[in-house]
Order: C-alpha cells, then sequence, then structure tokens
C-alpha cells in the first residue's frame, strides 16, 4: 500500500498534509533513532509574516516538518489541489506529542509565558502523562533575545539538561529564532514552536469549543480572551490576508488548465528545495510527494 503526503505552497511556506497523529509518530521515531528536528506550525499571521519577509520565510523553511495551524491554511491549501486532512496547532501537539514522549519515558523542557506559567504546564503535564519527565521549564525575562549573557544563560540550561523534545512558546518569530540557535547544541532533540501551547496546557487560557475550531472561528475565542493583544493582529492584519489568500488560491484553481499536478520525488529542483526533509524516509519506502507549484497560489506582497 502506497502511502502520499501533500505537500501545498502558499507562496514561499509550505504545508505538510499529515494528521496530528502522524506527527506525533515521526517525531516520537526520530526520537528513538537519533533524529532532531524542529516543527513550525503555520498559521496566518505566520504565513502573513513570512510572505512579505524573506528572512521570516528563511525561519518556517528552517524547519523540518511545516504544518497547517489555522483553518483558512488548511482550506487554502485544499482549494489548491492538496489533500491536508486536518489542523494541526501548536497547542494541540504540546499535549500530543507529550503524550507519546511519554510512552517511552523521553523528556521535555518548556520554554516560554509569564513566571510560573512553564513550571504549571510542567507540572500539568507530567500529572497528565504518567512517564514523561520534565526536565527544565524557564520563563525567559522580556528582552533576553536581545542580552547575549541572558541567551548565552538560557543555552547553557536547555543543554544541560538534555531534553528529548523542547517546547518554545514565545510566539514567531521570537520562538524560531531561539529554536534556531539551540538547534545545533541538541542535534537529537524536537523543538516545536507552540506560541501560546503553553499558558494553554499550564490552565491560563481554554481551547475554544471542538465546533469552533471546526467551523475556523477559535481566533474570536481568543480574542476574547486577550481583545487587548490581539485586536490589532487578527482584525487589521491577519482577517485582510486571509480573505485575500483564499480568494487568490480560489482564483488560481478556477483559472488552472485541466493538466495534472507534478509529482516529484523530494529530490526537487533547486526551486523547490524546501520540501520537508523528514518526508524523505516515506518517499523511499514508497510514498509520494505532490509539490503544487509556489507561483500559482500567492505571490508575495510587497509593503509600499
Amino acid at each position: 500500500m502506497r502511502t502520499t503526503v501533500d505537500t501545498a505552497w502558499l507562496g514561499p511556506v509550505s504545508v505538510t498534509g499529515l494528521t496530528e497523529r502522524a506527527v506525533g509518530d515521526s517525531v516520537v521515531q526520530a526520537i528513538s533513532e537519533g533524529r532532531g528536528g524542529s516543527i513550525v506550525t503555520v498559521n496566518i499571521d505566520i504565513l502573513r509574516a513570512a510572505t512579505r519577509d524573506p528572512a521570516y520565510a528563511r525561519l518556517v523553511a528552517a524547519a523540518e516538518l511545516s504544518v497547517a495551524d489555522g483553518m483558512p491554511v488548511v482550506w487554502a491549501a485544499r482549494l489548491a489541489g492538496a489533500r491536508v486532512p486536518e489542523r494541526v496547532t501548536g497547542a494541540s501537539l504540546v499535549f500530543s506529542l507529550c503524550e507519546s514522549a511519554a510512552r517511552t519515558g523521553r523528556s521535555v523542557y518548556l520554554i516560554g509565558g509569564l513566571p510560573g506559567v512553564p513550571e504549571a504546564a510542567g507540572q500539568a503535564l507530567a500529572a497528565r502523562y504518567p512517564g514523561l519527565r520534565v526536565v527544565g521549564a524557564v520563563s525567559p525575562p522580556f528582552g533576553f533575545d536581545q542580552d547575549e549573557q541572558e541567551l548565552a544563560a538560557l543555552e547553557s540550561a536547555v543543554t544541560a539538561a538534555a531534553p528529548d523534545l523542547v517546547l518554545v512558546g514565545l510566539g514567531f518569530p521570537k520562538q524560531e529564532r531561539l529554536i534556531a540557535r539551540l538547534r545545533p547544541l541538541l542535534p537529537h532533540a524536537w523543538f516545536l514552536g507552540c506560541g501560546a501551547g503553553i499558558p494553554m496546557a499550564a490552565g491560563q487560557f481554554r481551547r475554544a469549543p471542538q465546533v469552533a475550531q471546526r467551523l475556523g472561528a477559535e481566533w474570536l475565542h481568543r480574542l476574547a480572551q486577550e481583545p487587548r493583544r490581539l485586536a490589532r493582529r487578527y482584525l487589521v492584519d491577519d482577517l485582510p490576508f486571509a480573505v485575500l489568500l483564499l480568494a487568490r488560491t480560489l482564483a488560481a484553481r478556477v483559472t488552472a488548465t485541466a493538466a495534472p499536478r507534478p509529482v516529484l520525488p523530494v529530490a526537487v529542483p533547486p526551486t523547490l528545495t524546501l520540501v520537508p526533509p523528514v518526508l524523505a524516509e516515506a518517499v523511499e519506502e514508497g510514498a509520494t510527494v505532490h509539490v503544487l507549484p509556489q507561483a500559482a497560489l500567492l505571490p508575495p506582497v510587497v509593503q509600499a
């Protein structure tokens, strides 16, 4: 039986059509084999930033695995023709990755949240998943990412703990920048940029009801929880971009020719080298990767 994994290009960013369970299984297997990596969960805010700034696009591309976090991203990928089975959020992966890690006694380190929050999240996760070893939890001080001494201290603490899984909840792009610094120091660990996933694990915030999540309305739930912090991002920046993304993707689908989509192996031409390396083994086992042309979807928007 052949397993097919679709990868959709939305402007400069790719998202891979994997389920949350498949992501967890892949990460746990990679850890057991001594292979590290990182996961980026692409939501509208990340996609918007990457579309406008090549430096942000490179941060996303550095991840071994990028998945669709946000129903507009899922819908756009599906409109483009990719089979993306479900939304895979950073908040959900905090739980599913810890659950998978607990089965084999793996360790986790949490970075992010207000003072006391990562510690509370670690305690909650350890209680929920017996076998999970929480080897560290830290709330970096404001501005730590601009202070080399603070960064060096954090690097030393995380490296000394030697975790199998590192959850970094600092928001994009801060969390991805920190992951880029830590990855060479822990080549066998897996990193997840999880945004508000750590406060949610600590019980500081609650997820939206399942029906709201399925309808793509979880952002309204989050907006109600943190209106001052999220109003501009969601209403002024992200909502218009989401509408534009879906409109352009739908237009590209309507005007597309009847020619079949290209089916390419992971060893793709240089213009498509951002296919997640984690898919290489799946291809070797008989799977194929459908790569949708980047230029046909969402050309980068240049700010005036």
